[in-house]
């Protein structure tokens, strides 16, 4: 049953009540319906056609399949650093030229999700989510055929657009599904798949690079995604909820011959005038809102820290250690087990904090409730970097440097988890948007920080260079949460209104 709200009268028309995989209905009309049309709502708090009173079962099953689809497009960015001499090779090419390769695709991250993730407040996240990785895998295929060095980076840079659909709506798709209560262990689990990507690609990079050639890494990966996509195609639903009530409103217009509306589709003239209003928001939301530009800012930078560790950490087992491509591939399993720990933990720890916090003001909650494990992420981060550095500058056994690494992927996840969750809850129905503006910065400094980076080490050395990464960590860092604790509601209202 949909709720139909006219001249103050509720009244109930039967209709099918799952709205999530229709798509054959024209949902968003071109005018702005009558100020007297009826329109459109939740039948009540507990109508099963709203996504936050799925089954337990529904929920766990999207979350897990964003968190397969975010694996494949991280894993793809960084597939490709141990072929990168091999590739050089094979174009002719230099190696800061197949760097570019690597880099560009990281960069489309900043810019795809400025218009994909606006355009998921429209049209609805599945439809963004199976274009993207549709044009992924084209592109992806182009960088596997590529004969020379132009075709490979705009192949890169296609693909890495088409793969930003993963930024621009896995976050928001968990927070179309599960309460604030329910979030912190819902987006640890989302984000496990993603981020083992960075650290399993390098592995099977390796192995690949070793045994057939770094062509197969681009079949490998557009074989996976194809697969992906498919599964996605039959099985992601929609969760965005203007969207599934702008589907419950366009057939009751198709089958009633009325002028049903709803929320989603009375707030502009035009369908145009919405998407000019959707794709301004996230650079709005960046140049207008202190907290987005405070968040940006501290994400841009670790994720940046993310990618020079991923970047050079093999090159440094092969520099310092004299390993094999295969063998300093296998220590990325180090990340892989700070991860595991930190969303073993982390997730489980943000729910009882933000229950705790929740319980003691009377059951009032603040997006600020997310910030207490910022704390232990801005001071791990740092620490792992330090361990990491001066152990392999002085070449301590193997064990010593991977336990190193472990605790800057621990730190890294515990704080990024707690920052992507505080976002989510301050911007609250334009997730999408939100986290798009804040991802453009970091994907900014994920491309500039490995062109660097080498040159960094070969200056100053592991020890030096992590203990100035490890500094300014510590000055962008250590603030930011007591910043947002004290001051984040208030900054929160100085922005201007965006949405």
């Amino acid at each position: 049953m949909a709720t139909i709200l006219q001249d103050t009268q509720t009244v109930f028309v039967a209709e099918p009540k799952d709205f999530s995989q229709v798509e054959n209905v024209p949902i968003l009309s071109n005018s702005c319906p009558k100020t007297d049309s009826p329109k459109v709502t939740w039948e009540n708090e507990t109508d099963p056609a709203n996504p936050y009173n799925w089954s337990p079962v529904r929920k766990w099953f999207t979350t897990l399949l964003t968190s397969l689809g975010g694996f494949v497009t991280l894993m793809s960015g960084a597939m490709l650093a141990p072929t990168l001499s091999a590739m050089s090779a094979d174009l002719h090419i230099s190696e800061s030229e197949a760097s570019m390769a690597l880099s560009i695709y990281v960069l489309a991250f900043a810019f795809g999700p400025m218009v994909l993730a606006p355009c998921s407040e429209v049209w609805g996240r599945r439809p963004i989510w199976i274009v993207g990785g549709s044009w992924y895998v084209l592109w992806n295929t182009i960088c596997g055929i590529s004969k020379n060095r132009g075709l490979m980076i705009t192949g890169r840079l296609m693909a890495g657009l088409g793969a930003s659909a993963e930024f621009a709506v896995s976050a928001p798709i968990v927070a179309d599904i599960w309460t604030s209560d329910e979030r912190g262990k819902s987006m640890a689990i989302r984000g496990f798949l993603p981020l083992l990507g960075p650290a399993i690609g390098p592995i099977i990079g390796g192995a690949m690079v070793q045994y057939t050639t770094w062509r197969w890494t681009f079949h490998v990966l557009s074989v996976f995604n194809a697969v992906v996509v498919l599964l996605f195609a039959v099985a992601l639903p929609e969760t965005y909820a203007p969207t599934l009530l702008s589907r419950k409103a366009a057939y009751l217009r198709k089958t009633t011959g009325e002028s049903y509306y709803a929320a989603h589709e009375s707030d502009a003239s035009t369908l145009g005038f919405r998407m000019k209003t959707a794709l301004v928001r996230p650079v709005r939301m960046l140049v207008e809102q202190p907290v987005i530009q405070l968040v940006a800012l501290i994400m841009g930078y670790q994720f940046g820290l993310l990618y020079i560790v991923l970047a050079t950490f093999a090159g440094m087992w092969t520099k310092q250690y004299n390993q094999s491509a295969s063998a300093s591939g296998l220590h990325y399993l180090a990340i892989v087990i700070g991860y595991l720990a930190a969303l073993q933990g982390g997730g489980w720890a943000t729910d009882r904090l933000w229950a705790y916090m929740k319980a003691k003001y009377g059951g009032e909650t603040r997006p600020e409730n997310r910030v207490p494990l910022m704390i232990p992420g801005a001071i791990l981060t740092p620490i792992g970097l330090l361990w990491y550095g001066w152990a392999a500058e002085t070449q301590t056994h193997w064990i010593v440097v991977d336990i190193g690494i472990a605790v800057f992927g621990f730190g890294y996840i515990i704080g990024g988890n707690a920052t992507a969750a505080y976002v989510v809850e301050a911007f609250l129905g334009y997730t999408a948007s939100a986290q798009a503006a804040s991802q453009l910065p970091r994907s900014v400094f994920a491309f500039v920080s490995p062109i660097f980076a080498p040159s960094l080490y070969n200056a100053l050395g592991y020890g030096v260079g992590n203990s100035v990464l490890a500094l300014i960590a510590c000055l962008l860092g250590l603030p930011t949460p007591w910043i947002l604790w004290k001051y984040g509601e208030r900054l929160r209202m100085k922005g201007k209104t965006v949405v």
